[in-house]
């Protein structure tokens, strides 16, 4: 009997103890991304990026497996922007004006998380370095720390019970804080708020497209030689930028949390001085970029990635045909 007992609470205390072995960074992260895709709530959202401070509201909604974000400003400029999909809308309500843009690359406004976290081993590592409460909920903090010069740090606090972002940072190698977006209330909805109609919202206002007519990345007028480890090229388009017609290659760089874009643009298309980017380094918040001449085109390299980035990617690029 002495026996029988010692194995029930052996068996016991095994079970108990496999029930609260604590989650790692990774399996957070991915209910996360999870939760993001299936959950509907809003909220009051602050963000801090290239030094200012915006207070707006949050809505994402989830209906047949489609999802729709909207975020409208409590303060001036009045504007609102939903995306549905890679579709973004945003309608100033001063000017009525409404720009329409496509982001393939891009699946929320409050954080980005790649679905397959293992194929980032090779560029970061996850921790799980606390529990904090965000906005009265308790949250994990999970910290995404790269391995080498050429990424930010990132910390994001997630909700314990609902596993949603309520917080991320990104950080420079001095702990620095770049950017940062902060949920200060969130409500989880049971049933879904009524969805926003696009069309209906935009009838009759005048609009500007900024919908890309995308190419395969070898019609570029330029290579990429090399890239840091874990960058890969997302997508290529061929666009007008400014107020010319004239076309601009745009290849789109990413290594699952961070991105940048190279552009490049002739000199001889009728533009004024000032549509064109200085040489050299520039950097506003979290954004460095780095311009230079290529024959009689202006190349720029340009992300939320540190100085020695975009300067290994724009020191890298060729143009394919140039001139004699």
């Amino acid at each position: 009997m002495a026996q029988l007992l010692f194995v029930f609470l052996y068996v016991l205390t095994g079970v108990l103890f496999a029930a609260e072995t604590p989650l790692t960074a990774k399996q957070i992260l991915q209910k996360m991304v999870t939760a993001m895709e299936v959950s509907n709530y809003q909220g009051t959202v602050v963000f801090l990026k290239n030094d200012r401070l915006e207070a707006m509201k949050y809505f994402h909604t989830v209906d047949k497996d489609r999802e729709q974000e909207r975020l409208v400003s409590l303060n001036s400029p009045q504007r609102e922007i939903i995306r549905n999909s890679d579709e973004i809308t945003c309608l100033f309500k001063l000017t009525q004006q409404v720009i329409v843009d496509h982001r393939p690359y891009e699946h929320s406004f409050i954080v980005d998380v790649p679905k397959n976290l293992d194929d980032l081993d090779a560029s970061y590592q996850f921790e799980v370095v606390g529990e904090e409460d965000v906005a009265m909920l308790p949250s994990y903090v999970v910290a995404i720390q790269p391995k080498d010069e050429f990424r930010y740090i990132r910390k994001i606090w997630i909700a314990k019970e609902q596993f949603l972002p309520m917080k991320a940072e990104v950080y420079d190698f001095a702990g620095t804080v770049l950017e940062q977006v902060v949920f200060t209330e969130m409500q989880v909805n049971k049933q879904p708020p009524s969805k926003v109609n696009v069309s209906a919202k935009l009838s009759g206002l005048p609009s500007q497209t900024g919908a890309e007519v995308v190419d395969s990345s070898s019609q570029a007028s330029f290579e990429v030689t090399a890239l840091p480890q874990g960058f890969k090229q997302i997508f290529f388009s061929r666009k007008p930028l400014h107020k010319s017609d004239q076309p601009v290659d745009h290849l789109l760089l990413s290594d699952g949390f961070a991105s940048v874009s190279v552009y490049l643009e002739s000199k001889k298309a009728d533009t004024t001085p000032e549509s064109h980017m200085p040489e050299g380094i520039h950097s506003v918040g979290a954004i460095n970029s780095m311009s230079r001449t290529l024959a009689d085109s202006q190349l720029t390299v340009l992300g939320e990635v540190p100085v020695s980035t975009v300067k290994f990617i724009a020191e890298g690029v060729k143009l394919r045909n140039p001139a004699p």
